[in-house]
């Protein structure tokens, strides 16, 4: 809340007691009125802040309108004063004005917005508590007026003053009424232009924060590096990009790299990346996965051991941590070591040093760590299951990798790649034909890249010609066992499997497959995946589905996303498609949906 108040001086107190100025203050004549109007106007329409305006109209009324202590009070929003300006109320206590000013008086007004006219506020209730402060400046006879100010229909402030009046009972204060309403119109008015004006000039500096912000990401676009060429690598969407360029600055230092994802988005893969693109390089590469060893076994590839420090130790071995002395070492599954050996590695990764197990020599190296887990660690530090000290060792900075889902653009290069490695190692010429991509960028590959290249291979293998068509796939004859994990029937891009005769195979009804949930464990936390009605509404299951018997495994894209993905590709329709991974078939539907109109270059 903003409270402005006029100087004391300007209020136009003369040196004559109240009584003298007793009989001088009558309502104001016409042409007196006529100059307080002209002067506030002035105010009002003169490039000021509005606070100080109001504060200057107050002013004018105590100095040349003989109305003492008055207050213009703004209500915001909710109801709640946003500005007060007032003259003639400061208190020697330190109390804002308007708390001296009775609240149920604002209420009253704001609620009915009728005018309120006391005529002697020592008899009224509602100034019990501050009927000393205005009597001492006023003097004992004071009366109170006050109108609500409007603006479009509503109430959105108040302004009141007083007056030292010795008139008889019930005489008319209609002068006053009239005059002050007046001003509060004016006053209502102004208000709202200023409102205007600010939610026109906010909007413009939102509308030129976020120009701006496109302008500056276009330029930084422009100016950014290209992404590193990493060998096994594929992608262009701007998760992966983001991945790369993130991985790009992190390797030039040694600083320790965790990174996160769920099981077969390519850990090990992007570990090798921050390696080669080091200083290391040339260096030793190392990689140990954490699970696939139980604790006494793990400890000694990790330390190595000396001769006969147990049985079958006949020769001194080095470990992972001084094989990869110099370079770089890659600790994968990192969550799932006990607690017990959690504590041995902590000292190796505070100090650089250890001892081999069995032995005393101690040993001190210098490696750059890199983990790797597809664990939730806050939720197993939580439980106690992972030692807080040091899940803040290693996570220094963490990289988090892409689901394919969240890629789906990649899903075509992906399938390619593995394609042509295939084909080069069974000296193949297998293609993939345009309903076959289709099928794979619908499926929904809970084990991701590792999951799309099995696919890819099995489909591969079992293809009974050169071009690889949709029909291939297991997932079209109700045979992906992985949708098992997702729908809870072997429908994996395919609402159900069809016999020769078309209708559906009667193992496990479409509809019941469709409907029914299997709580397992989903990355991300989920326990169950969304029925297919979570994804698409009736009204487009016919239309946006690329044909009979495919679920609509994707809700309809939003129109801004589709310019979006469009503008990306130059509105050349299939490029589109692929980086907003969907089917031709899909963007095409959409355009017409929208009723876009497809640019021509």
């Amino acid at each position: 809340m903003k409270e402005h108040s006029a100087p004391e001086g300007r209020t136009g107190a003369s040196s004559s007691s109240p009584t003298q100025r007793a009989t001088a203050l009558r309502t104001p004549s016409p042409d007196v009125a006529l100059f307080g109007i002209y002067e506030i106007s002035k105010i009002l329409t003169a490039p000021a802040r509005l606070e100080y305006a109001l504060t200057n109209v107050v002013s004018v009324l105590s100095s040349f309108m003989d109305m003492r202590l008055g207050m213009i009070v703004v209500l915001d929003q909710k109801g709640d004063p946003e500005i007060v300006a007032t003259s003639g109320w400061a208190d020697p206590g330190g109390r804002p004005a308007i708390d001296i000013l009775p609240r149920k008086i604002i209420d009253r007004l704001v609620a009915t917005a009728v005018p309120i006219v006391i005529q002697d506020v020592s008899s009224e209730p509602l100034f019990a508590d501050s009927v000393d402060i205005v009597t001492q400046r006023l003097g004992d006879k004071v009366s109170f007026v006050g109108v609500a100010i409007k603006a479009d229909g509503g109430v959105i402030g108040t302004l009141s003053i007083n007056r030292l009046c010795e008139r008889p009972p019930g005489h008319s204060f209609d002068g006053d009424l009239r005059f002050l309403t007046m001003i509060a119109n004016l006053i209502g008015q102004t208000v709202k232009l200023h409102r205007m004006l600010s939610a026109d000039r906010q909007r413009l500096l939102n509308e030129q924060a976020s120009l701006e912000k496109a302008l500056t990401s276009r330029s930084r676009k422009k100016s950014r590096a290209p992404s590193p060429e990493i060998a096994g690598i594929v992608g262009e969407s701007p998760a992966i990009v983001d991945v790369l360029e993130t991985i790009a600055v992190v390797a030039k230092s040694n600083t320790t790299v965790l990174l996160r994802g769920e099981s077969g988005t390519g850990k090990e893969l992007f570990a090798r990346a921050v390696h080669d693109l080091s200083p290391r390089r040339t260096m030793a590469f190392v990689k140990l996965n954490c699970a696939a060893l139980p604790e006494s076994v793990l400890e000694s590839e990790l330390f190595g051991h000396e001769r006969g420090a147990f049985t079958g130790a006949v020769a001194q071995r080095a470990g992972r941590f001084e094989m990869a002395n110099g370079g770089t070492l890659l600790l994968d599954e990192i969550g799932e070591i006990s607690t017990a050996f959690q504590a041995k590695l902590l000292r190796v990764l505070q100090e650089g040093e250890f001892e081999r197990v069995g032995g005393t020599r101690t040993l001190k190296v210098d490696v750059r760590l890199i983990f790797a887990t597809n664990k939730n660690l806050e939720e197993a530090v939580a439980k106690g299951e992972f030692r807080a000290d040091l899940y803040y060792r290693i996570n220094v900075v963490p990289v988090f990798l892409p689901p394919l889902r969240e890629r789906p653009g990649d899903v075509a290069l992906l399938a390619q790649k593995f394609l042509d490695r295939f084909n080069a190692e069974n000296e193949r010429s297998h293609v993939f034909s345009e309903t076959a991509i289709e099928t794979l960028q619908r499926c929904y590959f809970p084990g991701n890249v590792r999951e799309l290249e099995n696919c890819v291979r099995r489909t591969a293998t079992l293809a009974h010609d050169e071009s690889v068509i949709g029909e291939d796939f297991a997932c079209a004859s109700g045979k992906c066992l992985s949708a098992l994990l997702w729908t809870g029937s072997g429908s994996g891009a395919y609402r159900g499997a069809q016999n020769p005769q078309g209708h559906h195979s009667t193992a496990t009804p479409p509809a019941k497959a469709a409907d029914r949930e299997i709580n397992i464990a989903l990355p991300g936390g989920q326990t169950s995946m969304p029925k297919h009605d979570e994804f698409a509404s009736a009204s487009e299951k016919d239309e946006f589905n690329d044909g009979p018997g495919y679920p609509p495994v994707r809700r309809m894209i939003d129109r801004d996303k589709l310019i979006e993905g469009m503008e990306k590709a130059a509105w050349v329709q299939a490029k589109a498609a692929r980086l907003l991974g969907l089917s031709l078939r899909q963007v095409n539907y959409a355009l017409k949906k929208y009723n876009i109109e497809v640019k021509r270059f």
